[in-house]
């Protein structure tokens, strides 16, 4: 089992955390990473576009000339295709884009996206994040003394509203629970900053 240092609040080493190597020490898959980002994303899609066929655009009813004797191309319709405001073809239409994939997919897929953020060093354990009042500037301090540059995922065990909402109007931060990390949110953030608390439940949870 790899052992991190587990930092406080104001960055220094209170202690060390022994991390299971069958979540955070396997061998990325990045076909299953990218299987369940595509997943992820489509799962979002609201899916309501549409467009209007020849049948449910305005107007069109009456045919715009004779059939014969004009010398241009036959015609029955105004709202057909080629017409200026006419109808679509083949357009797109209102659909549900979410498809489920398999749990155990699912699972290798979060335990390649740990895997990678501890082989990167970018995984960091902090002992426990508890604020007497909703501050932003405490949470900037926090994440400073964390060397937390750039982007960060924070995720706690339990709902901790003081720290959600003292981190809520920082750019490019975002806090999660343990039960609601994702793959996606994982790799698209540089740091994953989590509580010693949030690593016993994740490896509990997902052993």
């Amino acid at each position: 089992m790899a052992k991190v240092d587990v930092f406080n609040t104001e960055g220094a080493v209170v202690g060390q955390i022994e991390l299971s190597d069958s979540i955070f020490g396997i061998e990325p898959n990045e076909n299953v990473v990218h299987q369940v980002v595509m997943n992820q994303l489509a799962n979002r899609r609201q899916g309501t576009h549409s467009t209007k066929t020849r049948h449910e655009v305005s107007g069109g009813g009456k045919k715009p000339y004779r059939q014969k004797g004009t010398g241009r191309a036959r015609q029955g319709s105004i709202r057909s295709a080629q017409w200026i405001k006419g109808g679509i073809i083949f357009g797109p239409k209102p659909r549900d884009y979410s498809y489920t994939l398999p749990k155990k997919v699912r699972r290798l897929a979060l335990k390649s996206a740990l895997s990678s953020k501890l082989a990167s060093q970018k995984l960091v354990v902090v002992d426990a994040l508890d604020f007497d009042e909703i501050k932003t500037k405490t949470m900037i301090r926090v994440l400073g003394n964390l060397k937390a540059t750039g982007s960060a995922l924070v995720v706690m065990e339990t709902k901790n509203p003081n720290v959600e909402k003292s981190a809520r109007n920082i750019p490019g931060i975002k806090t999660a629970l343990v039960n609601t990390i994702n793959v996606f949110d994982i790799l698209k953030f540089d740091t994953f900053i989590v509580t010693k608390a949030a690593v016993e439940k994740v490896q509990e949870v997902y052993v």
